[in-house]
């Protein structure tokens, strides 16, 4: 379909492209909310491991090397289901009920060196806090249960943040993207109506109709 003939369509069936983009804004103007508000906990963990006993050059260098290894470990365990679903345990008793598949969702996690990072992002600042306890607790008192290989030797994670609930501002993006998608979908519905309205067109509008129909123009007869 060449361009001209596009625009002559849309052109004259102008109003039924407008009218579902008018229909979309009217609804959204009384409908729309602003996205929630999300809020982040960032946590801080330093790991150790207790000493091998051997000498105290072998024990301080080991010693370094293993915090690396468990910082490391528990950076990934943190974001596995098994992880989700002992927290999830720890909220059950006190009476606050999440699943393990929000918990996991919510979790984001870093090492560097010795320390490991969590992040939890949540839309209630006081259930944030009390996810990020209870995380906090499984990963300073239950962390040796990942690790059936360490045995008896202990290990240690100590929580170095306080956890602080920070709101994290909306993003362009998402404050826009429920709108515009709107929008995006009304003129796409408009325009399909334009073009199915020329094609059920029953009146001949253009010469080229005619001749579509190999019916021969005798005479061309001015607007004006």
């Amino acid at each position: 379909m060449e361009l001209q003939l596009m625009f002559k369509i849309l052109m004259r069936w102008w109003w039924l492209v407008v009218i579902p983009v008018i229909v979309v804004i009217a609804i959204t103007a009384f409908t729309y909310h602003s996205p929630p508000l999300n809020y982040q906990v960032v946590m801080r963990f330093s790991t150790g491991g207790e000493p091998a006993g051997q000498s105290e050059d072998y024990d301080r260098y080991y010693a370094w090397l293993s915090s690396e290894y468990i910082a490391n470990g528990l950076a990934d365990i943190a974001q596995t289901g098994a992880f989700a679903t002992a927290v999830a345990q720890r909220l059950n008793q006190q009476g606050l009920n999440i699943t393990p598949a929000a918990i996991q969702a919510a979790i984001v996690s870093d090492n560097a060196q010795s320390v490991f990072v969590i992040y939890i992002t949540w839309t209630n600042p006081e259930q944030l806090i009390t996810l990020a306890e209870a995380i906090s607790d499984e990963l300073t008192e239950n962390g040796a249960a990942y690790y059936p290989q360490i045995g008896d030797i202990g290990i240690t994670a100590r929580r170095v943040d306080t956890p602080t609930p920070i709101p994290l501002p909306l993003s362009l993006k998402a404050q826009l993207l429920g709108p515009l998608l709107r929008l995006t979908l009304a003129m796409a519905v408009g325009l399909g109506l334009a073009f199915l309205a020329h094609y059920l067109d029953p009146f001949v509008r253009e010469p080229e109709n005619l001749q579509a129909l190999e019916i021969p123009i005798l005479v061309n007869i001015p607007r004006h």
